[in-house]
C-alpha cells in the first residue's frame, strides 16, 4: 500500500505541481513537501516557507476581522452597510447588513463576473494599479445594479467581501491591512501573512503563473494590493498557525467561531476541486456537506489554495499552488486520503 507521501509525489508528478502541501495530525506534522518553481525565469523553487497568494482564501481572514469588531461592539451582524457608506454606492440596497454580506446573501451587484470566465484574461474593470487601498475599490464597486432582495437566496460574491474591508475600515479608522494584520495575524502568530504588492514581491514570494508552464504571471490580472475578498499571501506554517489559534479561540471566542461556522447555505461543489456535489457555507468558512470539516478555498489567475480543518480527527492540511489550477489535483488526493 502506497503511503500519503507516495500518493502525493505521484499526483504532483503527472499534474506538474507547483506549490507546497502540508499535513498535520494534532501535534505532529505527517507531511510538509515543496515542489516547482517560485520564480520560473530564474529558476528559484519553491520550499515550505514560500509566501504564495492565497486568493478568495482571503475572505476568511476579513471575516475574522469583522467578527472581531462585533465582539468588541464597532460593528453589529445586523449593521447595514448604508449606515458607513453614506452617498457611496447607491446602488447597495440599504437592507443589506453586514451578515448578509459575510454569508453571500446580499444581493448586491458584482464586481467581477467569473461565471465562465477564462482567468488568464485580463478581468479587472480598471487598471490593476489603481487598487492598492480598500477606498480606491469604490469605483470598481460602483454601478452595479441588486441582483436580488438582501437575504432570499446565497450567491458567491467577491464584491461583498471588499465592502465587508471598507465597512471595518471605516467603523474602526484602522485601515483594512492593519486590521487584519492585529486582529488575525498576531494572535495566530501569522509572522509571514500580508498584503504584499504584487509590483514589488520579496525575494520568499512565488509569483502567480497563468498555466502549467511559460514564464506568463499574473501580474496585470490582480489588484496591485487586495482587499477584503482576495489578496494577501501566506505560508503553510502560518496556516497552520491559522486553524491552531482558531480552534484555541485566540483569534474570536469559541462562541463567535461557532455562529462562523454553523450552516446558513448550500451551494454546488465547483468541480476544478471535488466531484462531491454539494458544500455549506457559513461566514466566511468553506462547511462539509454533512460533517463538521471547514475550510479556506482560493482560485484566481495564478493562484490556487485550499486550507482544511476536520475537528473530529484533529488533521489539517493545506495545498497552496503558485499556478492556477495547480492545487486541484493535490486537494483531490487529500480529500480521498482523509474522506473529506
Amino acid at each position: 500500500m502506497q503511503s500519503l507521501h507516495d500518493e502525493v509525489d505521484r499526483a504532483a508528478e503527472d499534474g506538474w505541481f507547483s506549490g507546497v502541501v502540508r499535513v498535520d495530525r494534532a501535534h505532529e506534522t505527517e507531511l510538509c513537501a515543496a515542489y516547482g518553481f517560485a520564480d520560473r525565469a530564474h529558476g528559484v523553487r519553491n520550499t515550505v516557507d514560500t509566501q504564495f497568494g492565497i486568493a478568495s482564501g482571503t475572505k476568511g481572514l476579513t471575516a475574522l476581522v469583522v467578527m472581531s469588531l462585533v465582539e468588541r461592539g464597532t460593528l453589529g451582524l445586523d449593521t447595514t452597510a448604508r449606515s458607513l457608506l453614506g452617498d457611496d454606492l447607491p446602488l447597495v440596497a440599504d437592507d443589506v447588513t453586514v451578515e448578509h454580506l459575510l454569508a453571500h446573501r446580499s444581493g448586491i451587484g458584482d464586481y467581477l463576473d467569473e461565471d465562465g470566465a477564462d482567468l488568464s484574461d485580463h478581468l479587472m474593470p480598471v487598471p490593476v494599479h489603481e487598487l492598492a487601498t480598500t477606498e480606491q475599490y469604490v469605483a470598481v464597486l460602483e454601478g452595479h445594479p441588486t441582483v436580488f432582495p438582501a437575504g432570499a437566496r446565497f450567491a458567491y460574491n467577491d464584491a461583498g467581501y471588499v465592502l465587508l474591508a471598507l465597512l471595518a475600515e471605516r467603523a474602526s479608522g484602522v485601515e483594512f491591512p492593519d486590521l487584519v494584520r492585529t486582529l488575525v495575524c498576531e494572535p495566530a502568530g501569522m509572522v509571514d501573512t500580508a498584503f504584499l504588492r504584487s509590483d514589488e514581491l520579496p525575494g520568499r514570494a512565488a509569483r502567480g503563473y497563468l498555466s502549467v508552464d511559460g514564464l506568463r504571471t499574473n501580474g496585470l490580472h490582480l489588484p496591485v494590493r487586495g482587499s477584503g475578498d482576495g489578496g494577501i499571501y501566506s505560508t503553510v506554517t502560518d496556516l497552520r498557525g491559522f486553524w491552531t489559534a482558531l480552534v484555541a479561540g485566540r483569534i474570536v471566542s469559541p462562541q463567535t467561531l461557532a455562529e462562523m461556522v454553523r450552516p446558513r447555505s448550500h451551494w454546488p461543489d465547483l468541480s476544478y476541486v471535488s466531484s462531491r456535489d454539494h458544500r455549506r457555507y457559513g461566514l466566511g468558512f468553506h462547511l462539509h456537506a454533512t460533517g463538521d470539516q471547514v475550510w479556506l478555498e482560493g482560485y484566481d489567475a495564478g493562484v490556487s489554495f485550499a486550507s482544511l480543518h476536520d475537528p473530529a480527527s484533529s488533521v489539517t492540511w493545506t495545498v497552496i499552488s503558485n499556478w492556477t489550477d495547480g492545487a486541484w489535483p493535490i486537494v483531490r488526493v487529500l480529500r480521498d486520503w482523509f474522506g473529506s
